[in-house]
């Protein structure tokens, strides 16, 4: 099969300024610092200002790399965002970046499969360059989780942070040495388990609640793995070739369960989560970003995520 050579020209992250220590929800939900620690892995959490949503953070992600981009933001013709918490339905990520630079000519697309947008997005880039409808984009993630969540409900109030995520990849290696996308994989998993029950996001009754966590758990570990093995499959290598994963940082626990149960060193995991809390659909990208300074050329990089819904997905990238 085919695959167009598709590059990471650039990348970069946001993240609000507020931190959000486990402290401040011992009087909302009862839950002490060690019982959220020794559970999720998480001690902060990003929060967004309250000038901030899903749209100005994934505009200040873009705005990160503007300078710094190989061509003039103008000739972007595609902008893909994902996100599962829209700040609005109608203006998204996609078009408030657009209005941001004036960027004319660029198709406008909004994504959301739970935390697995931002690789579906991703994905969707591929299909775009593939049909020859498109050579260079923008793709975001951004979610503004604490806008939805119940900070008061003990079972996964505790768990959310906000943030944002921005790629530019075009078909061009412009620097000779630009992380290459070797592939990407995506599964809708609706038909499984608890999938449609296990979490939900209801606006104006009851925000962002995960009744079956369990569930979740026990999927998340299994199929993000799978979704692993397939992605590197295809570039004949297999889970132990990967120098680094960098997951969907949803809990300490599904990876410290997938090291051990996949026999990959915890220490090959690029993880944020102790300080950011789960960052939705970014989490595995705006990781990436964080522990970039880790990655040198020559190093084979998985991106894995689960999302509720369910659905998984994996992106392969050669630095």
């Amino acid at each position: 099969m085919y695959i167009m050579e598709l590059y990471i020209n650039k990348l970069t992250h946001y993240l609000p300024e507020n931190i959000v220590p486990n402290s401040y929800f011992l009087e909302l939900n009862g839950l002490d610092d060690e019982w959220i620690y020794s559970r999720t892995g998480i001690k902060t959490r990003s929060r967004a200002g309250s000038e901030e949503n899903t749209n100005t953070m994934a505009v200040q992600a873009v705005d990160a790399l503007a300078d710094s981009m190989p061509f003039p933001m103008e000739e972007i013709d595609l902008i893909i965002a994902g996100t599962y918490s829209p700040y609005d339905t109608v203006v998204t990520a996609a078009h408030a970046v657009q209005h941001r630079y004036n960027i004319a000519n660029a198709k406008c697309v909004s994504v959301s499969s739970a935390c697995s947008s931002f690789i579906n997005a991703m994905e969707i880039v591929q299909g775009y360059f593939a049909m020859g409808k498109a050579t260079k984009a923008l793709v975001i993630g951004s979610e503004h989780n604490s806008a939805y969540a119940n900070e008061t409900d003990p079972q996964s109030g505790h768990l959310w942070g906000d943030g944002a995520v921005a790629f530019v990849v075009s078909t061009q290696n412009y620097s000779g040495n630009d992380p290459k996308i070797i592939d990407i994989y995506t599964r809708g998993l609706g038909h499984i388990g608890k999938a449609m029950e296990a979490v939900h996001l209801h606006p104006q009754h009851g925000g962002i609640s995960m009744p079956a966590g369990r569930d979740v758990f026990t999927n998340a570990c299994k199929y993000m793995v799978e979704a692993l093995k397939e992605v590197t499959k295809t570039y004949g290598k297999t889970l132990q070739d990967l120098t680094w994963i960098s997951p969907h940082q949803a809990n300490q626990r599904i990876l410290s369960t997938i090291s051990k149960q996949n026999d990959i060193p915890e220490e090959r995991f690029l993880t944020n989560i102790e300080c950011r809390g789960n960052t939705g659909s970014p989490s595995c990208a705006i990781s990436l970003s964080e522990n970039i300074d880790k990655v040198k050329t020559g190093d084979l990089v998985a991106l894995a995520v689960f999302g509720g819904g369910y659905s998984c997905g994996a992106m392969l990238i050669q630095f």
